[in-house]
């Protein structure tokens, strides 16, 4: 025979009242269901399930916050170092563009920069500030 057990709290009266029932199955697949009020061996018996830890959220909290600055606080910083180095650009510096393109910039403007990419035949580009990935002069000489 196949018994399970059915472990249910009834809400009705505002007290927690726990009813245990015993389905038995029998060789044809019919279930009986027993209502059972006595304590029973302790295996029969299942204990109610504790709520969340304190503990628990206050990591879960610490592993928001640090989620927060891997994922938004890293990126962000990274932009603002970008646009200060971009901004920080100067009439002959040597740059190169996130197309691995080398040039000097010839004049730095709100929403382009003009680079020169061939010393023999002048060869001028237009790019945007966001492709500049780095600057290849050092601001000591």
């Amino acid at each position: 025979m196949n018994n399970i057990w059915i472990l249910a709290e009834a809400t009705d009266s505002g007290q927690g009242e726990v009813i245990t029932t015993m389905e038995e199955t029998t060789t044809q697949g019919e279930a009986t269901t027993q209502q059972d009020g006595s304590n029973g061996t302790p295996e029969q018996q299942e204990t109610k399930p504790q709520g969340p830890n304190s503990m628990f959220l206050i990591m879960l909290a610490v592993l928001g916050v640090y989620m927060f600055f891997i994922m938004f606080r890293g990126p962000k910083k990274k932009q603002q170092e970008h646009q200060k180095m971009v901004q920080s650009l100067s009439k002959n510096d040597r740059v190169r563009t996130i197309g691995g393109i080398l040039g000097t910039v010839l004049d730095v403007r709100d929403d382009e920069i003009v680079l020169k990419v061939d010393e023999s035949t002048n060869t001028k580009m237009r790019v945007s500030p966001q492709a500049i990935a780095t600057v290849l002069t050092d601001k000591a000489e």
